[in-house]
This record gives C-alpha cells, structure tokens and sequence, in this order.
C-alpha cells in the first residue's frame, strides 16, 4: 500500500550508531521507506546495496554513519551512505573497476563488488570537515526504475 504519492520527490537520512546492528536497522528503514512511497519493485536490490554500504561503513570506519534514501528525477533511487573514514575505496574512486575476487573460503571481500554489479551507477568523494569535525565520506549508488532502458 502506497502511503504517499508516489510521484513526489523525497529523501530521508538515517543516522547510525557504530554498531553491528547498523546494517540491519538500515535495511529495514529503507524497507519500510519504499514502501511507503510505491517502490517496492526495487526493495531486494536497495536493500542489498544499502547493507553491504552500511557494512563498509561499519568495517571501515570507528564512528557514526548515516543512511539516505533519496528519489530522484527519472524515478531513480539514489542511496547515500556517509561515515568518518574519508578513505574511498574502488570501484567508488572511479580509478578502477573491482575485478579481483577473493579466496572461496574469505570471510569478507565481496560487498563492494556485489554493489559494482548490482548498482546502475556509483561514486564517491570526500567531506572536508565541517562545523563538528566530521568529515569522512560519502558513498552512493543508484538503482535505475524497472522500466529503464540506457539509450545505444
């Protein structure tokens, strides 16, 4: 059931403690969020790109982190992940397209590959410090609408 138009702009920011529940509380934020605004076709995907972000964050970083979900023109959905390492890795850095995979038995190592192949677009820069002494970065990628067809 659709609780919003769902033709409408929006976005919501989720802020997340250094926790290693922040991935699961993130995927059920956003799930409840497209939901709420008729996209519920691309929930599997959001969901899996928003936790293996949030992980990243979570792995990687010794802070906070935040979460926002936002539509955008075209009605693609764009997730937004920041936190304190202001360190981006590939593909996000755009030097380089992950290709390497790691060892069958490696317990790690695969997150950002799965948002390389499941985004339709990514990227990332880093946030100067700002009134708090924040900084860090921020990593986002996008899911195309289901209809979508990239022009030849």
């Amino acid at each position: 059931m659709t609780t919003v138009s769902p033709h409408a702009p929006w976005s919501c920011a989720l802020h997340l403690p250094h926790d290693r529940l922040a991935p699961r509380v993130a995927r059920m934020t956003l799930r409840a969020a497209l939901a709420g605004h008729g996209m519920a076709d691309r929930v599997e995907t959001a969901e899996l790109l928003a936790s293996e972000l949030v992980t990243n964050a979570y792995r990687h970083s010794r802070g906070p982190a935040a979460l926002r979900p936002r539509h955008m023109e075209g009605d693609w959905l764009r997730i937004s992940v920041w936190d304190t390492n202001p360190h981006i890795p590939a593909p996000f850095d755009r030097r380089r397209h992950l290709t390497l995979t790691p060892p069958p038995d490696a317990t790690s190592g695969r997150g950002l590959l799965l948002v390389q192949q499941y985004a339709d677009n990514w990227g990332g820069y880093a946030l100067g410090d700002d009134l708090f002494g924040r900084g860090g970065k921020l990593l986002w990628c996008e899911v195309a609408p289901p209809d979508f067809t990239e022009a030849a």
